[in-house]
């Protein structure tokens, strides 16, 4: 992608502060294996609330601090890259949801 404009492929990757992978926070393994496998960047947003599958609501109020605050990773890249780690995070994500939509990427620079 570097350098490239046109369209990409937007990945969202929705899951919780909570999540781990061998007590590890999740979200650092996902940024740590696109960044071996060559991903132009990501970026990971934490949310200030919201709620997944369980309903069960989770927000960042002072008297009600949660652990397991929402974040989204999104990645933007060609499809077939994207195609190619989907099958790898599946393996390490217990929950969650992955989405993808078509950007037009106008302007890249790193």
């Amino acid at each position: 992608m570097p350098g490239s404009a046109g369209e990409k492929t937007l990945m969202r990757i929705f899951i919780s502060e909570a999540d781990r992978h061998k007590r590890k926070p999740l979200y650092e393994v996902l940024l740590e294996m696109l960044r071996k496998q060559g991903f132009a960047g990501a970026t990971v947003l934490k949310g200030v609330a919201g709620f997944g599958g369980n309903s069960v609501m989770h927000t960042d109020k002072l008297l009600c601090l949660s652990t397991e605050l929402p974040l989204v990773i999104e990645v933007i890249d060609d499809e077939e890259k994207i195609q190619q780690i989907i099958p790898q995070f599946d393996e390490l994500m217990q929950g969650g949801m992955i989405t993808l939509e078509k950007v037009r990427v106008i302007r890249y620079r790193s």
